[in-house]
């Protein structure tokens, strides 16, 4: 099979809105959902393959069964990657995640959690937090436990189309009024720094981790603070955004004419960020649209996309 199909799955968020629905047309839950799990083998939000031979079929499923056939040859226990689509009606907790080796120390996992943002809407004041202006980890502590936010949080503004690479250790948050595709090693560990004193619905204050929070900070912080600003693709054209040992990440655009991909050894992740068309794969067709997410398997030939799309894909 050249093509899998993938059910997304959604995640209620205390600052989650309704972006999910209103602008990408997915049937979402009642109340605050704030993440569309669009590729993920993660207990807390599995993909269910949709169509074809291996329909119902979990992707941790395939993973474990087909992956030299499906995916290419990796000596890796679990599936490497997590797509999301995140609506942030309000602003995220600042955070910060711990890279493999802390991961495996802290918490038994096998990843820790390197991502990126591909920008896909922004309120005109919109800003993120990326890193911080401590020069040792003995500062960060300092700040945090004092409440020193403002010393601490390095802010900027952000606008559709940027994309911004958030190494394991860096501190951040997504602010709100921001929707993002978030690209990002398949963990769900998260260490909370602040949360601006907002209690879940018990009326309890959510949790935060700060010992370990402050064990995994990068300090000082050599985050790049410059967002990378998207270029203008022409049709037919791919711009590659980022490549690093945890993921190769690219955006595509489709305007009309036939655009051909290439075959690769290994599989490809792809979420439709806007627009709609078709694509066909070793002779079959499939028509595909904004919010559609679908993973290019291992050696498909023949890859075609007609249509007027734009496309996230990535792979490692």
């Amino acid at each position: 099979m050249s093509i899998l199909h993938l059910k997304p799955v959604f995640q209620e968020r205390i600052w989650g809105g309704r972006k999910l629905e209103t602008e990408f047309g997915y049937t979402i839950p009642e109340g605050p959902i704030g993440e569309c799990w669009g590729i993920s083998a993660q207990p807390a939000g599995e993909s269910v393959i949709v169509g074809g031979e291996y329909e119902g079929k979990k992707l941790s499923e395939l993973w474990n069964q087909e992956r030299s056939q499906l995916f290419g040859e990796y000596n890796l226990n679990e599936f490497p990657l997590l797509i999301k689509i995140l609506d942030a009606r309000d602003d995220l907790s600042v955070q910060v995640h711990p890279n493999d080796e802390q991961a495996g120390q802290l918490e038994g996992e096998p990843y820790g959690k390197t991502e990126c943002w591909y920008i896909l809407d922004a309120e005109p004041v919109a800003e993120i937090i990326l890193g911080h202006y401590a020069d040792t980890k003995e500062e960060v502590a300092g700040y945090i436990y004092q409440g020193q936010w403002e010393k601490l949080l390095r802010k900027m503004p952000v606008k559709r189309g940027d994309f911004i690479f958030v190494k394991s250790g860096t501190i951040h948050a997504i602010g709100k009024g921001i929707t993002i595709l978030e690209t990002q090693q398949s963990s769900d560990t998260t260490y909370r720094v602040y949360d601006y004193d907002r209690k879940d619905a018990a009326g309890n204050l959510r949790e935060l981790h700060l010992e370990k929070a402050i064990a995994v900070t990068n300090a000082p912080d050599l985050t790049d603070p410059v967002a990378l600003q998207k270029q203008s693709v022409e049709s037919g054209e791919t711009q590659e955004l980022i490549s690093v040992p945890e993921f190769t990440v690219a955006h595509h655009a489709i305007k009309g004419t036939s655009y051909k991909l290439a075959s690769q050894d290994r599989f490809q992740l792809v979420t439709v960020i806007e627009g709609s068309g078709t694509i066909k794969a070793d002779g079959e067709t499939t028509p595909i649209k904004k919010g559609d997410h679908f993973i290019i398997t291992r050696g498909t030939k023949d890859i075609t996309a007609n249509g007027e799309m734009e496309w996230i894909t990535s792979y490692m």
